[in-house]
C-alpha cells in the first residue's frame, strides 16, 4: 500500500526508469559468431536481424552450397546467442516486478 502521494510517484518514476533500462538493454543486445573453420562471421540484433556479415579469405575454396549452409548455421548460432541475452533481460525485469 502507498502512503502518500509523493510515495505512489517515486514508485512510478522508479517503474519507468526501469522500463526504459530494459528498452535499452534490449536495443543493445547483440549476437556474434564465428563459424567453426573461421570462413564466416555474423552478427544479429535482438530480433535476429543481421547486422553483420564478414568473409575470411577462405571463402575462395568453398563451394556456392557450402558457403550457403554456414551463413545460415552461423547466423541461426548467432540469434541463439541474441535471444538468451534478450531473455536475460526480460527473465530479469519480470522477476523485479514480481517482488
Amino acid at each position: 500500500m502507498v502512503g502518500s502521494m509523493d510515495e505512489l510517484q517515486a514508485r512510478v518514476q522508479q517503474k519507468l526508469y526501469r522500463m526504459q533500462d530494459l528498452r535499452d538493454g534490449l536495443a543493445a543486445v547483440r549476437g556474434r559468431e564465428t563459424s567453426e573453420d573461421g570462413v564466416v562471421t555474423v552478427e544479429v540484433d535482438g530480433n535476429g536481424a543481421l547486422k553483420d556479415l564478414a568473409f575470411s579469405s577462405g571463402i575462395s575454396r568453398l563451394t556456392p552450397d557450402e558457403l550457403e549452409r554456414i551463413v545460415v548455421q552461423t547466423a541461426a548460432a548467432a540469434a541463439r546467442v541474441a535471444f538468451e541475452q534478450r531473455a536475460e533481460l526480460v527473465n530479469e525485469y519480470t522477476a523485479e516486478l514480481a517482488l
